[in-house]
């Protein structure tokens, strides 16, 4: 599960979070996790993204594959990881979680994204490595 190393196009960044304002506008804060990682995952399926929701990203440690390694919420367009939180804080583990993940999958941009708030645009962290 890597990829060429490139920064996905901002469009993708655009239609993503278009998605996820959808969902926030249509649901609202206060709910589960796995809810809103379910419905952005079937609202970027209608609107024609490619995703994988809880991809398998396997960890090679002392030169073995550990296939139950971890669970990514999201990918996109096997370019973009996607981390969904339902927190009332986002904490530097959560930062450090997607930083991470990024630097055992190959890619390059995750978006960090706490549904539980009045208003999406604080909720959103955009993290590069």
């Amino acid at each position: 599960m890597t990829n060429s190393g490139d920064l996905p196009s901002s469009d993708l960044s655009y239609r993503v979070l278009g998605a996820a304002f959808e969902v926030h506008r249509a649901l609202g804060p206060g709910l589960l996790e796995r809810i809103y990682e379910a419905c952005l995952y079937h609202e970027l399926i209608k609107r024609g993204v490619e995703v994988e929701r809880q991809a398998t990203l396997p960890i090679v440690y002392n030169g073995m594959v550990i296939d139950d390694g971890l669970r990514l919420d999201l990918v996109v367009e096997a370019q973009l990881i996607l981390e969904i939180k339902a927190v009332e804080t986002v904490l530097p583990i959560h930062r450090a979680q997607i930083l991470t993940y990024l630097r055992l999958s190959g890619y390059r941009l995750g978006l960090l994204i706490k549904f539980n708030v009045e208003r999406l645009t604080a909720g959103i962290q955009r993290v590069v490595l």
